[in-house]
């Protein structure tokens, strides 16, 4: 890989840790501390990676509506809210040693009353934030990686990365069990279904879409914890 290509990658890791970190632990639940840094530096990595496909001649290719995408987008954020359903449901059911995992992330996003008296902007947060996590880690993350590893296992290590890039949240989310790593694996779980996705339609757009839906399902819609949760 490039040197330029390694300290992009590196700048997003770090970057996308660092300001998680700084955001689960140091800003008042559901603040708007916590939401502006928690999606800004987001929104930077994104107009950076946009910027890049740009120079690269990808952004208009990887952004190209076609018919079917927002059935192929549906059915993919379905499919992720389903994985994170069926995840608590049988790994950290309510009264079970491992619900904890979900009580400080659901107390730091905020009170869902709260929420959902700010739908319209909440939704156009999440839906900004989900085009630049996709334009960053399945786009321009992934094309770099796949100078080093090619571009058939790149997706496999960028959602890897992506993981991996919110491990000190396992810090800042802990409790009194231990480390908490929630997000990490929401970022495998999402990482690997928005980049099958994206492999599968050599798009973003569809990608863009069902991450938009998985945010705004599990924070607004139908949470996986608390008095608005799906309980089956």
């Amino acid at each position: 890989m490039r040197p330029v290509a390694a300290g992009l990658v590196a700048l997003v890791t770090v970057v996308t840790g660092v300001t998680s970190y700084f955001a689960f632990a140091a800003c008042d639940a559901g603040s708007l501390g916590f939401w502006a840094l928690a999606a800004a530096p987001v929104v930077a990595l994104g107009a950076l990676a946009a910027a890049w496909a740009v120079r690269e001649d990808y952004l208009a290719e990887w952004l190209l509506p076609r018919w079917g995408d927002l059935t192929v987008s549906l059915l993919g954020g379905g499919a992720l809210y389903a994985g994170a359903w069926a995840f608590v449901r049988f790994v950290a059911p309510a009264g079970s040693r491992w619900e904890v995992w979900l009580v400080p992330l659901y107390g730091q996003i905020g009170d869902p009353r709260d929420l959902h008296a700010h739908v319209f902007p909440l939704v156009a947060t999440l839906g900004v934030a989900a085009l630049a996590e996709e334009l960053t880690w399945r786009g321009m993350v992934t094309q770099l990686l796949a100078e080093r590893v090619g571009s058939r296992s790149a997706w496999v290590w960028s959602a890897a990365l992506y993981a991996a890039s919110y491990a000190p949240t396992m810090w800042a989310l802990r409790t009194a069990a231990g480390l908490n790593p929630i997000l990490v694996l929401a970022g495998a779980g999402v990482g690997l279904g928005c980049g099958a996705l994206v492999r599968s339609t050599a798009r973003l757009l569809p990608a863009v879409l069902a991450h938009a839906v998985f945010d705004c399902a599990v924070v607004l819609i139908a949470p996986l914890w608390g008095p608005f949760a799906v309980r089956l």
